[in-house]
């Protein structure tokens, strides 16, 4: 069998040491522009998906079937659904006109009278959306609950006088709700158990607060610990963590790129990984989602053309990607990721804030989902406020990074110290996962969790309903459309007990309205089948069984594998 790229290249290279975090001037590029480009005929994708090679750092080769499907939409969905957006724009300018006039009361922040002549505070007009057409669904978001966020929750009811400028709460409790909202994959967001019971421990010997900076006096032996425990999970040297999910990546990707380098970025990337690209200063380019042959392309006129105008090599060369992208449902293609990366001496960070925990046999995330050697990702990025039921996130990859990130990073000098109980948290879920705790809840939650993924996933398709994304992925788009259902169907599943997260424009593409489902390990059965049969109920009551059952897997992209040749150092 003729091995693939991914496979001869994770085979073949050895990670290479770095000083002060990713080396400059390491993309090769006199070699690259002598690499061989052909390609050979191109291969179709079929229904029933789509076989990536990869390559285990065992040596093995993996072949596992990567089905993803984004079924295209109905044309007649599609103009409604701008017809829909298009009354209600129009509607919004006619009480925009009724409130200029004070003949419609304006809650929304403006300008004082006496300020009229300052450059504005408040941009009106960039509030059109917030006032005229978010106002009118708010109802869906932001509802308080009053318990644990496991597989069901308790809601605090509430209501609105004023179409939903402002809320009063009832006092009713809406109790046992179903919670496909939250991101606790693994279930261990919980206060029983192991981990609730290890975390009152270390508050009762550590306190809640630490009330200091890593750097002076707040590192405790928790914090030395927990990464040390993060560093042996991943399967890599070193590893940092970081008191909050979002600033991992907005504040670490400005210390390890800056003006001179090049941010070649999936163009689905999360807010936090697109705001870090903008504050480091480097120039960003933006390929398609998950597309091979444009990110190849954005690389070869990379190495080709250099920098605008002086035409110089790039400093760094940075590919940033996630590994299950959060609304869309889908799993980066690594393998081939990885493969173009060491093609073309580029350095690739990877974001697994949804994967680590929820994908692989071992619940260590994408990389152990394709069987791949983390040594070959660059910078390894995640978070513990998912799979760990915890709060942070950590960066992981060679100790030369590391330490190069922790004098750097503006997340690790100026950040308080992460609380003591979440540390605790982080550390007993993780051993769980591992099986050093002595049991096998850990995996027997991986699994379930796996399980419980295939099997919701399945059912909706078979009900009618446009699912997006891979048949792993826990995180389950099933499209909506039209603006008025976005409303409808939060609210007519929360009278089904069902909660459920609505997500709309611009948040998504305009006709792309969905709600996204995450699939927890602690939803049994029962609760699944109960939750779909509200789903389907409201479905049919909503005319939301849109599906003429043409899946195109990999939007008929074709398939990668054994296209991108190895290279001879």
């Amino acid at each position: 069998m003729t091995e693939s790229p991914a496979t001869k290249l994770a085979n073949g290279e050895l990670c290479q040491h770095v000083k002060n975090g990713l080396k400059p001037a390491s993309n090769g590029f006199a070699k690259s522009l002598h690499c061989s480009l052909e390609r050979p005929p191109k291969h179709h994708c079929h229904s029933d998906g789509e076989e990536v090679h990869a390559t285990s750092h065992h040596g093995g080769l993996v072949r596992r079937p990567f089905v993803e499907s984004f079924e295209e939409t109905p044309m007649l969905v599609a103009v409604l659904t701008y017809m829909g957006y298009g009354i209600l724009t129009i509607f919004g300018y006619l009480r925009d006109f009724l409130r200029h006039w004070k003949i419609e009361r304006c809650h929304i922040a403006r300008e004082k009278e006496e300020q009229k002549d300052f450059v504005p505070l408040y941009q009106d007009f960039e509030n059109f959306y917030t006032r005229n057409l978010y106002m009118r669904i708010r109802d869906n978001w932001n509802r308080p609950i009053c318990s644990v966020p496991g597989a069901k929750v308790d809601l605090l009811e509430r209501a609105s006088r004023d179409y939903n400028w402002t809320f009063e709460y009832t006092g009713r409790v809406v109790r046992d709700v179903i919670n496909l909202g939250s991101y606790n994959y693994l279930g261990f967001a919980e206060n029983t158990g192991l981990c609730a019971d290890a975390a009152a421990e270390v508050t009762a010997a550590y306190g809640v607060g630490v009330a200091s900076t890593r750097q002076e006096i707040g590192n405790l032996d928790r914090h030395e610990e927990m990464e040390k425990q993060v560093a042996k999970f991943l399967g890599v040297e070193s590893a940092m963590a970081f008191g909050m999910g979002f600033a991992t990546n907005s504040m670490n990707i400005p210390a390890l790129a800056g003006k001179g380098c090049l941010i070649l970025s999936d163009e689905l990337n999360h807010a936090s990984l697109v705001l870090g690209a903008r504050l480091s200063g480097s120039t960003i380019r933006v390929f398609k989602h998950n597309n091979m042959q444009s990110l190849e392309k954005l690389l070869r006129e990379a190495i080709v053309h250099g920098q605008p105008r002086t035409h110089r090599p790039w400093k760094k060369i940075l590919i940033v990607v996630e590994g299950i992208y959060s609304m869309e449902g889908s799993i980066v293609r690594l393998p081939e990721v990885i493969a173009l990366k060491k093609r073309y001496r580029a350095y690739l960070y990877l974001d697994e804030a949804h994967s680590i925990g929820a994908l692989g046999r071992r619940g260590r995330g994408v990389v152990d989902y394709f069987g791949l050697d983390p040594c070959d990702v660059d910078v390894l990025m995640g978070t513990f406020t998912k799979s760990f039921g915890a709060a942070g996130g950590y960066i992981a990859g060679k100790r030369e990074l590391i330490e190069y990130l922790r004098s750097h990073s503006h997340s690790a000098v100026y950040a308080t110290s992460m609380s003591p109980p979440v540390v605790e948290q982080i550390i007993t879920s993780m051993k769980c996962i591992m099986g050093e705790d002595g049991t096998t809840i850990g995996c027997e939650r991986v699994q379930q969790l796996a399980e419980n993924t295939v099997y919701f996933r399945r059912r909706l398709r078979e009900m009618g309903f446009i699912t997006y994304g891979n048949n792993d992925s826990p995180v389950v788009p099933m499209m909506l459309y039209m603006p008025a259902k976005i409303g409808a169907f939060g609210r007519e599943m929360l009278k089904r007990n069902i909660g459920v997260v609505v997500v709309g424009f611009p948040a998504t593409p305009i006709i792309e309205s969905r709600a996204r489902f995450c699939i927890s390990a602690g939803h049994s059965k029962e609760m699944l089948d109960r939750a779909l049969s509200a789903i389907s109920e409201v479905g049919d009551l909503l005319h939301l069984k849109y599906s003429r059952h043409r899946i195109r897997p990999c939007l008929a992209r074709p398939s990668d594998d054994g296209v991108y040749e190895d290279i001879d150092d």
